[in-house]
């Protein structure tokens, strides 16, 4: 049997903190879900292989039968009916069991990939906002891939192969130590034990070009992914040919890796094949010279050289599968170092739901940092009344979407607390806590999905009526109607296909379906032109009317009637009060006031593909 080289295995992750039993132990509680199926399996694995091995041994009887001795001179007359029937049947047991053991375990398998894949995008999605900031997309997707790949190849190679081989080896070597001299036992544990030395120290050997692989091929597919995602800066600064570089030069190193990768894998074909072809000469030769001596028969040598053939072939075998384990093992070992990435933010023991009655907010001396040399917010102590609409404001890099971060409890304050209705986020569940939280953030990202599917994001299973009223509420009914496909269009990756403008009212209508108690609009209108602004200004009054509220604020005239404006410089509130109060102050809100009204004209947003197409 030849082997090939296989598809790039994943790299390993957090080497030193998981080995192979590791992993392996982590991918048994899996399989043993369906017990058994694995018992079931087992044992058509051991009824193959005892088949398997019934067949020479039959096959000796055959000829022995039809040769002609002194003591059988008409054995060519007689027809062997029970022996052919009995060679008829070990084959086809050895079919039948092998085929009965794959349908059997096939769910097992196939479950065990499903399980873990979906375990490990449910922990990817518990994971903190600072994980996902960090990741690199790309390589990870390929990391996902080829562990669950990798699932599959492990349980196919070692349940399927391992056990039966070696129960098929030992079947074989007690035969022969049984009724033959001790040469022929001698020869085949010499050659099995020179044969697994030589592949095992060989791949060993060749393990760290395929590991060097692995981050190349990682890298590179990263690479490209990012690229890609950021097409349209790519075109602004006309960087094709240095993207095209910079892939090529992962590509290239990963080419020399592969290269070295095939060229010891030849190296240890050609050395297997040599082993195996000197211990089939010895045997065979030892073999020829009992039936000169008289010692053994015809049937003997016959046996003898099937056992061989039928030895050489799991032989072999077990080089691929010792190859096949180490790569899977290696593909699995970053699926599974992902499960052990620590989930900063997880619900307390004893969490408790979200009890919402009017939903006031509160936080009460709250310090947060990003990171320890880097504090964000300096005692921060506001309350948002039931009901009420509080606005934020501040210049870029003040900390004001942080409070939005923090209200939803991607990160946990480090001072402080912030509760609703007197209930501190760190006490209750997650889940509700989000269900409670609407939000229009100021970058909004859409899934490559229709408007409709967009919309309907903020309440799965909504239907059609509840989706269209959604976007009537956002004044964005009337356009996707004009869109040739309505709300069947596409979006585009990312919703590149719609405006800044357009893209926050499919956000403004997603949060006002899911209905939230608590609405956070994060600079909502900032993409928006003046009179768009305008047309939906009202609807967003309407909306925050009897809801708590949050408003991170660019534009000033937005919040004019918030009950409560708080002014945020370098992460300390330095400023709180209506829109007459701050006036009439005289601070820094009243300067931010004087500079936005002494503009004379808002730049217009351009418009999107999709509505160029409308109009043209």
């Amino acid at each position: 049997m030849r082997h090939h080289a296989s598809p790039p295995a994943s790299a390993p992750a957090n080497q030193g903190t998981r080995n192979d039993w590791g992993t392996l132990k982590t991918l048994i509680p899996y399989l043993l879900a369906y017990k058994w199926r694995v018992t079931f399996a087992l044992t058509c694995l051991i009824g193959a292989k005892l088949a398997n091995v019934g067949v020479p041994l039959v096959l000796k009887q055959l000829i022995d039968h039809l040769t002609v001795t002194p003591a059988h001179p008409q054995a060519l007359l007689v027809l062997p009916l029970g022996i052919l029937a009995a060679y008829g049947a070990l084959r086809l047991s050895t079919t039948l069991f092998t085929e009965l053991r794959e349908f059997i375990f096939a769910r097992v398998t196939q479950r065990a990939v499903r399980t873990v894949a979906l375990r490990v995008f449910r922990h990817l999605h518990s994971l903190s906002l600072r994980f996902h900031l960090n990741r690199q997309t790309g390589g990870m997707t390929r990391d996902i891939e080829r562990g669950t790949r990798g699932i599959s190849s492990l349980v196919s190679y070692t349940l399927f192969s391992i056990l039966p081989t070696l129960v098929e080896i030992t079947l074989v070597l007690g035969y022969l130590v049984l009724h033959y001299d001790i040469w022929f036992f001698g020869i085949t544990v010499v050659a099995l034990t020179t044969y697994i030395t030589f592949t095992v120290m060989v791949t060993e050997w060749r393990t760290h070009f395929r590991r060097t692989m692995n981050d190349l091929d990682s890298k590179a597919n990263t690479r490209a992914i990012d690229s890609l995602i950021n097409y349209e800066t790519v075109k602004y600064f006309g960087n094709e040919d240095y993207e095209a570089q910079r892939y090529d030069q992962g590509l290239k190193k990963y080419e020399t890796a592969a290269v070295r990768s095939q060229t010891s894998l030849s190296l240890l074909n050609t050395g297997q094949s040599t082993i195996i072809a000197v211990a089939v000469s010895l045997i065979l030769w030892r073999a020829t010279q009992g039936v000169i001596d008289g010692t053994m028969t015809l049937g003997d040598l016959v046996l003898v050289n099937s056992f061989m053939i039928q030895l050489y072939i799991p032989l072999n075998f077990l080089g691929v599968i010792y190859r096949e384990i180490k790569q899977s093992l290696a593909d699995m070992e970053r699926l599974f170092s992902l499960l052990d990435e620590h989930r900063e933010i997880g619900d307390a023991p004893q969490a408790q739901p979200l009890h919402a009655q009017g939903a006031a907010v509160c936080f009460s001396h709250v310090d947060f940092s990003y990171e320890p040399k880097r504090q964000i917010l300096f005692d921060v102590d506001f309350t948002i009344e039931a009901g009420t609409t509080t606005a934020v404001v501040g210049h870029s890099g003040s900390g004001k979407s942080t409070l939005s971060r923090l209200l939803f409890r991607f990160y946990d304050v480090n001072q402080g607390a912030i509760t609703i209705d007197s209930q501190d986020l760190r006490a209750m569940t997650q889940e509700s806590l989000r269900d409670a939280i609407g939000i229009v953030p100021q970058d909004t990202v859409l899934f490559n999905d229709t408007i409709e599917y967009n919309i309907a994001y903020g309440k799965p299973g909504a239907d059609k009526a509840q989706i269209v009223a959604a976007a009537r509420a956002a004044s964005i009914h009337d356009f996707i109607e004009s869109l040739p496909d309505g709300y069947a269009t596409m979006v585009g990756e990312r919703g590149l296909k719609l405006s800044g403008g357009e893209k926050q009212r499919v956000a403004i209508a997603r949060t006002l379906l899911k209905n939230p108690a608590i609405l956070i609009f994060d600079e909502a209108t900032s993409a928006l032109d003046s009179k768009a602004e305008q047309a939906i200004q009202a609807q967003l009054k309407e909306i925050a009317r009897n809801r708590t509220t949050l408003v991170i604020a660019h534009r000033l005239s937005t919040i004019v009637d918030a009950a409560q404006i708080l002014v945020l410089d370098h992460g300390r509130i330095i400023e709180r009060g209506t829109h007459a109060q701050l006036i009439a102050a005289d601070g820094a809100y009243a300067q931010m006031w004087a500079r936005q009204q002494a503009r004379q004209e808002e730049v217009p947003v351009a418009d999107s593909p999709l509505t160029a197409q409308v109009a043209a």
